[in-house]
């Protein structure tokens, strides 16, 4: 998705760049803000308020952890589907922007490749609120429509093949940053719960 939707890939099929990433950001936001929404009133079931706030820590520590362990191994349950890159011959920019923003906001609809989109909505679910876990929701949902702008300065097909190395010399320095974040934040969740 970073090398499709690019000013170069968006001028190539007669559409603008800043209008699809708008709706792609914006409907991955809303569709964050409501899959958190959905998950924080199903948590408002099971907890009220501030009860068992520290177990709720508790878990998610626990759930972070165990998702540290499947991303170590390799072994996340996910779904094999990608968003329909037909859409994007077939259809406005403004059209799949929003369809791909919407499918990836909630996280769970295309390839899980962390095990973070699972902990976000378990996050959103233990918030125990629908406006605690529509904040939680919006934020992931705006942090991934977000990665498009890597894409903001591919204008020619050399800086396309740049955007690639790009990504290609960064992606393991991105995985070792997030498995350290979540390991800091699994312990500081357990801390918090002990204390």
């Amino acid at each position: 998705m970073l090398a499709s939707i690019t000013p170069l890939g968006e001028r190539a099929r007669g559409s603008r760049w800043g209008l699809t990433v708008a709706f792609y950001v914006a409907s991955a936001t809303v569709a964050g803000a409501a899959i958190g929404a959905l998950a924080g009133a199903l948590g408002a079931l099971a907890w009220s308020g501030d009860e068992g706030l520290e177990l709720r820590a508790a878990l998610l520590a626990g759930a972070l952890v165990a998702g540290l362990a499947l991303d170590l191994r390799g072994r996340l349950p996910t779904l094999r589907r990608q968003v329909n890159e037909d859409w994007l011959r077939e259809y406005r920019g403004w059209v799949y922007g929003a369809g791909f923003g919407g499918q990836l906001g909630l996280g769970v609809t295309t390839i899980v490749t962390t095990s973070l989109v699972y902990a976000t909505l378990i996050a959103a679910f233990l918030s125990a609120g629908v406006v605690r876990g529509l904040a939680v929701g919006a934020a992931f949902g705006l942090a991934r429509g977000a990665t498009l702008l890597v894409g903001a300065w591919v204008r020619q097909p050399a800086d396309l093949s740049r955007l690639h190395m790009g990504i290609d010399r960064w992606r393991l320095r991105v995985r070792a940053g997030t498995l350290a974040a979540q390991t800091t934040l699994a312990l500081a969740l357990a801390v918090g719960a002990g204390a």
